[in-house]
């Protein structure tokens, strides 16, 4: 589930290269059927862009994890502002729901504006790998994932993060492992000795008011100090450019007219000629918005009426700031704008109703001007490929509609047999605890902090926008060894295990590139793709297994010597 917050740190490009590494077959071998035209595969990428996203972005590992009884108890039911009651448990109903009633709006926000046999081979190498290491799995501790290649503590072997490695850029993954020693290797041994001194010796591991409220906070300080430069960079990003064409006079942009190459004329006809006309995106608006102005208020007590039309009304205006501005510098930065609105509206929604309100608004807010952007990263696509915008947009709502409805059931499958959300467990989903820490926070101010906290997340928050200026400002050759704040901060909470699969992974892209540059270039993606996917995908039939209590046969463990 943090897979997917890695992956966003590479922007648009990344999440591209995973899943068309992972749906463009090489189909010429096959007799009779021929490769897809461009506009073909403009559409069926699209579809599956639009599906995708509402599995890693629909809050399953976030704010709608955040809103279960587990995260509740995880955050301290005596800690102020997690109120008594204030959690609704998982269910495949309301979920799709709330989905569909926040998602296919984002798609009308915007709409008046404008080789691979190498993924066969790997996916079926990670496939069988995890299918034969179930069969040494049969108890708590047990199987190859707890080799000790480092030490029983330091690696717990995984080819999806090495997949995931072979992706992200070798700054994400050396960040990750800077932030992993940083944090276990050095805060979390130095603070715990303040045991008794800091936070009561008394406290639970996942306690608030004990070490883990340092972990929680410190993360948490990081991620909105890297989320707060950059879409303050986006905003004035945005702002010079608007001025700067606003500064253009008629000539200037007559001249521009007058030396369009003819394929742009070409395109710019093809894309006009099928265009969406305004009246049906202001109509359709209009109509999702006031069912979502009903529904959500239903499913959520605490999130009153005029919480969902504020949220819609400042939608175009957000989802034109985070369009453009993912279009200049191709980060979107959908989930910023919906942690701003988490503390907006945990504060205004006052001590009983905050933690609930600030998340679903999080929630709501993000998924519509997430998808706006990406609505109008595609409509490039279909420009640059001669594809029908009305063809886009179809293709764009059938994936939404897709994802709506196999996010949440895949999501069930792990939810009922796995123990999601457990922090010592194997699917951790750290940031629903993350997200509901942030609620609290909105709700209580500073006062939920632990002992000598606010300090310590200051410092963070400024070492992370000080790590960006220094990124932006500084020459090239020195700036890019800055290590990136956002992927310091995932192992805080994680653990620093997946911090080496990931290092790993990005040896060796390293090492293909120096023997092979041209090769690795081409198969990199498909390979991770195919690793990821096969380690993916074996969770189905593990999940249908532990479903029909069907246990693996062995179990093999590690302990150190005598």
């Amino acid at each position: 589930m943090e897979l997917g917050a890695l992956i966003e740190l590479e922007g648009e490009e990344a999440r591209e290269r995973l899943v068309t590494g992972s749906v463009r077959w090489e189909m010429a071998g096959i007799p009779g059927v021929k490769p897809f035209t461009r506009q073909e595969n403009t559409v069926v990428q699209t579809c599956a862009v639009a599906c995708y996203p509402i599995g890693f972005g629909g809050g399953f590992g976030s704010f709608l994890l955040g809103l279960d009884k587990k995260t509740y108890e995880l955050s301290g039911v005596n800690t102020p502002g997690n109120v008594p009651g204030s959690y609704k448990d998982p269910g495949i109903g309301w979920m799709m729901g709330f989905l569909l009633a926040i998602s296919f709006v984002g798609l009308l926000t915007l709409l008046p504006l404008r080789k691979v046999r190498g993924f066969l081979k790997y996916f079926g190498i990670s496939f069988f790998w995890s299918f034969f290491q179930w069969f040494y799995t049969g108890g708590d501790v047990c199987g190859f994932l707890q080799f000790p290649t480092f030490g029983l503590k330091a690696w717990k072997q995984t080819l999806t993060y090495v997949g995931a490695g072979m992706i992200c850029s070798h700054l994400v993954n050396l960040s990750l492992l800077f932030g992993a020693v940083l944090s276990w290797g050095v805060m979390w041994p130095l603070m715990s000795k303040q045991e008794g001194k800091w936070y009561s010796a008394k406290a639970s591991a996942s306690s608030m008011s004990g070490l883990y409220g340092y972990k929680a906070f410190l993360c948490i300080a990081l991620l909105i100090g890297d989320g707060f430069y950059n879409f303050l960079k986006v905003i004035l990003v945005t702002l010079k450019s608007i001025h700067e064409k606003s500064q253009r006079g008629r000539l200037n942009r007559v001249a521009d007219e007058d030396s369009v190459a003819i394929d742009d004329l070409q395109r710019n006809e093809v894309f006009n000629r099928d265009n969406i006309p305004a009246w049906v995106a202001y109509a359709g608006y209009a109509l999702l918005s006031a069912m979502a102005v009903v529904a959500i208020p239903l499913m959520f007590r605490e999130v009153k009426w005029y919480f969902v039309v504020i949220a819609y009304l400042l939608a175009p205006a957000l989802g034109f700031c985070n369009a453009y501005g993912t279009g200049l510098t191709d980060m979107n930065m959908g989930y910023n704008y919906g942690k701003v609105a988490l503390f907006v509206f945990a504060a205004w929604a006052g001590k009983d109703n905050g933690v609930v309100a600030g998340l679903v608004t999080c929630g709501l807010v993000k998924q519509l001007v997430l998808v706006s952007a990406d609505l109008m990263h595609d409509f490039k696509t279909a420009h640059l490929t001669l594809t029908s915008p009305r063809s886009m947009l179809v293709g764009q709502a059938a994936g939404t509609l897709m994802g709506c409805v196999v996010a949440p059931l895949t999501f069930f499958l792990f939810y009922e047999a796995f123990d999601v959300g457990n922090p010592d467990g194997y699917w951790k989903a750290p940031y629903a605890l993350i997200y509901r820490n942030m609620a609290i926070l909105g709700v209580e101010g500073f006062s939920a902090l632990p002992q000598h906290c606010l300090q310590l997340c200051a410092a963070f928050f400024a070492f992370a926008v000080l790590a960006n200026l220094a990124r932006d400002f500084l020459p090239r050759r020195l700036g890019r060894f800055v290590p990136l704040p956002m992927a310091m901060a995932v192992p805080f909470l994680v653990g620093a295990s997946f911090a080496i699969d990931m290092c790993v992974g990005s040896l060796v892209v390293f090492l293909w590139h120096w023997l092979d540059g041209k090769k690795a270039a081409l198969l990199v993606p498909a390979v991770a793709s195919g690793l990821i996917c096969g380690d993916g995908i074996w969770i189905f039939p593990s999940s249908l297994l532990a479903l029909a209590k069907i246990k693996p046969p062995m179990c093999m463990k590690f302990t150190p010597g005598s």
